[in-house]
């Protein structure tokens, strides 16, 4: 395997999930929970308004490493989360995969996956870690 990629090096892609898109998920995944589709029931919740389903905004990280680091022909291997805040319908939230490290004889790549709101950084909403091979 001839890498192109170095540690460090990082891509990221911003999303916003809307409520139709919370519906399709849930139709997909069969995951009706109140939280994420009744307004009502989700006003008086913990979270206090609907919240997007984590893994649906996880999905992210999957066109990033399709696509971005490493690319075609990435196979999931691992991957680890955990959810640090909602994220509600129609935030505007940013995932980013960085490579932490690379194993190049065995076609292997860690990543340190996040996702973040409020074009800021600091404001995690997820975090997390994958292994990926190439």
């Amino acid at each position: 395997m001839k890498v192109q990629f170095k540690i460090g090096d990082f891509r990221e892609v911003t999303r916003v999930f809307t409520g139709e898109n919370v519906q399709q998920f849930a139709e997909l995944s069969n995951d009706f929970n109140p939280l994420h589709l009744d307004e009502d029931f989700a006003s008086k919740a913990f979270f206090g308004k609907r919240i997007v389903h984590g893994m649906l905004y996880a999905s992210m990280f999957s066109e990033l490493i399709a696509t971005k680091i490493p690319g075609p022909g990435a196979i999931y291997l691992e991957q680890h989360l955990k959810f640090l805040k909602p994220v509600y319908w129609n935030d505007k939230i940013t995932a980013r995969v960085s490579i932490i490290n690379i194993i190049e004889n065995k076609s292997l790549f860690k990543l340190q996956t996040i996702i973040y709101k409020n074009d800021t950084i600091e404001d995690l909403v997820l975090d997390g870690e994958a292994l990926i091979k190439l």
